[in-house]
């Protein structure tokens, strides 16, 4: 994947402060980026727009 310097990361609202498990997203030509809060370094997911979609409606819904 190419650099991804210079992206603008965000971490959910409803993540807190405690150190808990939290992931960051980013936009990038047309896909979502998913990275681990606590390893910024570490690998990248990357998910195109109906992926992602579907994944989070099931989180909403419960399933996942």
């Amino acid at each position: 994947m190419e650099r991804l310097a210079g992206l603008r990361w965000r971490k959910s609202t409803y993540s807190g402060s405690n150190g808990g498990g939290c992931i960051e997203t980013a936009s990038h030509h047309n896909h979502v980026l998913i990275r681990d809060t606590q390893d910024r370094a570490g690998p990248v997911l990357r998910f195109g727009p109906a992926a992602w979609r579907q994944f989070t409606n099931r989180v909403k819904d419960g399933h996942a």
